[in-house]
C-alpha cells in the first residue's frame, strides 16, 4: 500500500519545479512512511512521486519509481496483486527472467511488456492505482481497480497535467486553483460522500473503477481523454442475472467457500504482521474464519467498544473470537476520546465526507496498527449478499403501500413523524419482551423515521432514491447548484432487469460501495499508516456472486442467506444470528451536548451567509429542531458540519 503522484508538461519543465514533486510526495507519507522515491525525465515532461509502505518484498529492490526490465516502462504503484506469484510462474514458462527482486511491482512490470497492458490487467487479482509511463510511446496510463478500492485523482492545471492518490498532493502544485464545484457539493449532500468522477474542486476527477486513461502527445493541453473500461460491474451484473450458475444449494455453497478461502489466502500474503479489522458480523465473522482456518497461529483481531449500547459491539465480537480462538484485542474508546478525532477528518478524506462511521473505522485502525501493518475486513458484504435493509424492506413495504393513495401515505408519514424517534425507542425498549425478533431493531426510532421519508414514493426505484438520499432537494440548498447526473440518477446506466433487488444492488455495487465504504475505509487506515484489504471484492468472487440465484441471497426477508450458509460452518448460529447493527456513532446526542458550541458556531446563520455556499434558513430550522430532540437530524446536520469543517481547513 502506498501513495503515488506525478505530473505532466508537453513542453518540459524547469528543475525548480521538482520541488513542487518533492513536497506533493512529501503529502503522501501516512500512505507510505517506508521509503520516498522520485523519477523525471525534462525533456519528456514527465514526474513520478512515489511514497512506499513495505508489505512485500522489504528489500529496495521493492523500490518506486520502478523501470522495466527493458527500460521502456515506469511505473507508481499503489496496492496489493494477490497473484503475483502465480503470474510470475507462468511469465516464467514462457519466458525465463532475471528477477531482481520478489515484489509484486516488478511482475507487473513483466507482465505488462510482455502481453500488453490490457491483457496483463485482465489477469491481475488485487486493489491497485498506477501510473505508468511508456517512454517508448511518449504516454501516460492511469489505471483504477475493478471495484475502486484504490484512489485516483487527475485533472489539469493550466498547461499541466497532475495525477495523485489523494487531492492533497495535487493542491501542493503552486498554480492549483482550488475553486469548489457548487454541483459537487450539492451530490455530497445527497449522499454524504462526492461519487466519482466527480470531486469538490472543478476540473479534477476521480479515476472510474475498473478504468483507463491514457494521456499521449496527441491529445491537446486541458482536453481530458475518454477513459477505456476494461471490466464492467453492468456487464458482469447483466451476464450473472441472464446465465445464473446451476447446482444445488450446497453446491453452490461449496464453490463461494472455495472461492472465499482462496481469495482470503491469497490476502494473507504479507512479510509484516496481519490482522482482521473484527466487529463480529456476518461479514467479518466469515473473513476471520476462513482466516483461522488457514492459519497455523491465532489470528489477531481487533474491536473498539463505545459506552453507548446501542452502539457497542464488543460483547458480540468477543464471543465469535473466543469460539474461533483469535487473538483477541478490544478498547473501549470514551465518548472524548472519539470526537477527540473529528478535527482530523477534513485532513484525512481532502473533501468533504459525511459517513459518520468514518470515526470508529479510524479508530479500529488506529488500535490495529498499533500491533499490525496489513488489517483484513469484511467490507462489501452488504453489497454482493443483500444486506442492506432496503434491499428486503421494499417489497414487504411496497405489496401494502401500493395499494394505498399517497395522500394516505403522507398522513401516515407524518404520524410516525409527529413521535421523536427517541420516543419511539422507549416504546421498542419498554415493549421488547414481547415483541416479535424481526421488530427488535437497534435504534428503532431512526429506522420508523426513515421509512416514513418513504412512504408516498410513486414505485420501488423512487423508494430506493429516496433510502439512499439524506437531503432530498440539495440544489435547493447549495446556492447556485444544479444537481449532476450519476448512475444512480440516470435509468439508461441501470442493469437490463426488471428485478428490484438485483437494480439496488448493483447501484449500491458501483456507487455507495466504491464512493463511501472504500473510501472510509482506505483514508482511515491509510490515515495510521495500516493497509485495508478487502476479501469480498476480489473480481473472481463479485462474478461468482452475480450469477448466485437472488433467493439465495434474500430469503423469507432474511439477508445474506448463502454467506450465513458458510459461517455456519465455521461458527454456531447463534452466536451470529441476531438483527443488524450498523458501525456508527452517536452523533445526534454529541452535537446536541459536547459538540452543541462546536457545531453551532459552524452553523451559524451569518457564517453561512457570509460564505454564501448554503441557504442558511433550513439548516437553521433543522438545528433547532434537532436541539429540542423532536427529530433526530443528525446525518443530515453532519453532512453540514463536515463541509464546514472541511471549509474551515482549507
Amino acid at each position: 500500500m502506498c501513495g503515488l503522484t506525478g505530473f505532466i508538461r508537453k513542453r518540459g519543465f524547469h528543475a525548480d519545479q521538482l520541488e513542487f514533486l518533492r513536497l506533493a510526495t512529501e503529502c503522501l507519507s501516512h500512505r507510505g512512511p517506508d521509503d520516498f522515491g522520485i523519477w523525471y525525465d525534462q525533456a519528456a515532461g514527465i514526474a513520478l512521486g512515489h511514497r512506499r509502505l513495505s508489505i512485500l518484498d522489504l528489500s529496495p529492490t521493492g523500490h518506486q519509481p520502478m523501470h522495466s526490465s527493458s527500460g521502456r516502462y515506469v511505473i507508481v504503484f499503489n496496492g496489493e496483486i494477490y497473484n503475483f506469484l502465480s503470474i510470475r510462474k507462468e511469465l516464467d514458462s514462457l519466458s525465463p527472467h532475471d528477477w531482481r527482486g520478489q515484489s509484486d511491482t516488478e511482475v507487473m512490470l513483466f507482465a505488462i511488456e510482455h502481453w500488453g497492458i490490457d491483457a496483463a490487467l485482465k489477469r491481475f487479482v488485487g486493489m491497485f492505482a498506477f501510473a505508468l509511463w511508456d517512454r517508448q510511446e511518449h504516454s501516460l496510463t492511469l489505471v483504477r481497480d475493478r471495484i475502486g478500492e484504490k484512489p485516483l485523482y487527475y485533472g489539469w492545471c493550466g498547461d499541466v497535467f497532475l495525477f495523485g492518490s489523494e487531492l492533497k498532493a495535487l493542491r501542493a502544485y503552486p498554480a492549483f486553483h482550488a475553486d469548489i464545484d457548487r454541483n459537487a457539493v450539492a451530490l455530497y449532500l445527497r449522499h454524504n460522500c462526492i461519487p466519482a468522477p466527480y470531486t469538490i474542486h472543478k476540473g479534477i476527477r476521480k479515476l472510474i473503477p475498473g478504468t483507463t486513461i491514457t494521456i499521449t502527445d496527441a491529445a491537446g493541453e486541458g482536453q481530458y481523454p475518454e477513459s477505456a473500461t476494461y471490466w464492467s460491474a453492468r456487464t458482469v451484473a447483466e451476464h450473472g442475472l441472464e446465465s445464473p450458475f446451476a447446482g444445488t444449494e450446497e453446491e453452490l455453497a461449496d464453490v463461494l467457500e472455495t472461492l472465499l478461502r482462496d481469495a482470503v489466502g491469497k490476502q494473507m500474503i504479507a512479510d509484516v504482521p496481519l490482522g482482521a479489522l473484527f466487529s463480529g458480523g456476518i461479514d467479518s465473522s466469515t473473513i476471520v474464519a476462513l482466516m483461522q482456518a488457514q492459519s497455523t497461529r491465532p489470528v489477531k483481531t481487533f474491536t473498539i467498544g463505545f459506552t453507548e449500547e446501542a452502539y457497542n459491539e464488543t460483547m458480540d465480537a468477543r464471543a465469535v473470537a473466543r469460539h474461533l480462538g483469535t487473538d483477541h484485542t478490544e478498547l473501549y474508546i470514551s465518548p472524548k476520546e472519539a470526537m477527540a478525532v473529528i478535527p482530523r477528518l477534513p485532513i484525512l478524506y481532502d473533501e468533504p465526507f459525511a459517513d459518520s462511521s468514518q470515526i470508529p473505522t479510524f479508530l479500529v485502525s488506529q488500535l490495529a496498527r498499533r500491533y499490525v501493518t496489513v488489517g483484513l475486513t469484511g467490507d462489501a458484504g452488504d453489497e454482493l449478499f443483500g444486506g442492506y435493509n432496503r434491499h428486503f424492506w421494499w417489497q414487504r413495504i411496497w405489496r401494502k403501500l401500493r395499494w394505498f393513495p399517497q395522500p394516505v401515505r403522507k398522513y401516515a408519514a407524518k404520524a410516525i413523524e409527529t413521535v421523536s424517534p427517541r420516543t419511539w425507542d422507549w416504546i421498542f425498549n419498554a415493549a421488547r419482551l414481547i415483541l416479535p425478533d424481526s421488530f427488535k431493531q437497534r435504534t428503532p426510532g431512526d429506522k420508523l423515521h426513515k421509512l416514513a421519508s418513504i412512504l408516498d414514493a410513486r414505485d420501488p426505484m423512487e423508494m430506493y432514491w429516496r433510502f439512499i438520499s439524506h437531503w432530498q432537494k440539495p440544489a435547493y440548498l447549495v446556492l447556485g447548484a444544479e444537481e449532476p447526473a450519476t448512475s444512480v440518477s440516470t435509468p439508461a446506466q441501470w442493469l437490463n432487469t426488471g428485478d428490484i433487488t438485483a437494480q439496488m444492488m448493483y447501484l449500491d455495487l458501483v456507487t455507495y460501495l466504491p464512493d463511501d465504504i472504500l473510501t472510509k475505509l482506505d483514508r482511515a487506515t491509510m490515515g495510521v499508516s495500516l493497509e485495508s484489504r478487502v476479501p469480498f471484492v476480489d473480481h473472481r468472487v463479485v462474478e461468482f456472486i452475480w450469477g448466485v440465484p437472488l433467493s439465495m441471497k434474500v430469503r423469507s426477508g432474511q439477508s445474506k442467506w448463502l454467506l450465513r450458509q458458510i459461517l455456519n460452518r465455521y461458527v454456531p448460529k447463534e452466536l451470529t444470528d441476531r438483527p443488524k447493527a450498523g458501525f456508527g456513532v452517536p452523533i445526534g446526542s454529541w452535537i446536541r451536548g459536547p459538540l452543541r458550541d462546536w457545531a453551532e458556531a459552524l452553523l451559524d446563520k451569518q457564517r453561512l451567509q457570509k460564505e454564501s455556499f448554503f441557504n442558511p434558513g433550513p439548516i437553521r430550522d433543522m438545528w433547532r429542531d434537532h436541539l429540542t430532540g423532536n427529530h433526530n437530524w443528525q446525518y443530515h446536520l453532519w453532512d453540514v458540519l463536515m463541509f464546514q469543517a472541511w471549509l474551515e481547513a482549507q
